[in-house]
């Protein structure tokens, strides 16, 4: 050692044992220092849509956030929030017809799902989990419906919303390169490699669940900040971010990017009901 830090890796040179004061110290410091890659990260991430990927693929990467990292770190936060906005009874209602079957959360008060007087558990399960389904693999689909709604209507559908949280944070990663795929095919002109198109959704999930779980927050803790006028805002913010994002990371025209801005907007919608009802229909087989 020459100095303070390794010539070779540029750690910085410690002591191999630190005392709780020492950690606190070095804790704080991270967190408040005006060069912290924290802070310059998240104000990167907020208000320049599509820098950090673009500094990430130009090879500028020691002062901001691991991609990864920021991702699984505001995802966790994100939904620890949703965890304190779903504190009310909730239930998953099970329709089934000709469209086929459908899943939504809903209060246990709503659509009959409360217990009549003097209704015994058993009683309203046979009143209630009667799935009308006549689909394919009739057999296999209604005892595990069945199942489900036993479980649901003894838990209160507490388990099946924990569940449910629980598995979309990780049905949302594994929702990325899927929507990596579609971003290759519509910039196939000039070429990009499959990795950037996945940062690209890194980064701009990453924001969504930065600005998103704020938002929850506010309306949990400290709803008098939150205002009609300032959600519109930010519905309007995030598709225009959006746009700038693909615009900086692309460079290609407005009204091309409008366009492609679009259809993923389409890809997004329809992918995303897709993930919603595997998510929910696995987290009613898993409980």
């Amino acid at each position: 050692m020459s100095g303070k830090y390794c010539g070779q890796c540029g750690q910085r040179f410690e002591h191999e044992i630190h005392s709780v004061r020492h950690f606190a110290r070095e804790a704080t410091e991270d967190l408040t220092h005006a060069d912290s890659r924290l802070w310059g990260t998240i104000i990167a991430l907020l208000f320049k849509p599509g820098f950090l990927t673009r500094e990430f693929l130009s090879g500028r990467r020691v002062r901001y956030l691991p991609p990864l990292r920021l991702y699984l770190v505001l995802s966790v936060l994100f939904f620890l929030a949703m965890g304190f906005e779903n504190n009310s009874d909730r239930a998953v209602s099970i329709k089934t017809g000709t469209g086929g079957p459908s899943i939504a959360l809903v209060n246990p008060d709503d659509q009959g799902l409360a217990a009549k007087p003097g209704e015994t558990l058993e009683q309203r399960e046979a009143r209630i989990c009667i799935p009308q389904y006549d689909g394919p693999a009739r057999s296999l689909v209604v005892p595990f419906l069945q199942k489900g709604c036993r479980d649901m209507l003894e838990h209160r559908g507490r388990t099946v919303a924990e569940a449910f949280t629980h598995n979309l944070s990780k049905a949302m990663f594994i929702f990325l390169p899927v929507l990596a795929l579609a971003m290759k095919a519509m910039y196939r002109r000039p070429r990009h490699y499959y990795v950037e198109h996945l940062l690209f959704f890194v980064h701009n999930h990453a924001f969504g669940f930065l600005v998103f779980g704020v938002l929850v927050l506010l309306q949990r803790f400290a709803p008098e900040l939150i205002s009609g006028l300032l959600e519109f805002v930010l519905w309007l913010y995030v598709p225009y971010y959006v746009f700038v994002s693909m615009r900086q990371v692309y460079g290609q025209g407005r009204w091309l990017t409008f366009a492609k801005l679009v259809m993923l907007f389409f890809t997004y919608l329809i992918g995303g009901a897709l993930v919603y009802a595997m998510t929910a229909l696995y987290s009613v087989y898993s409980i």
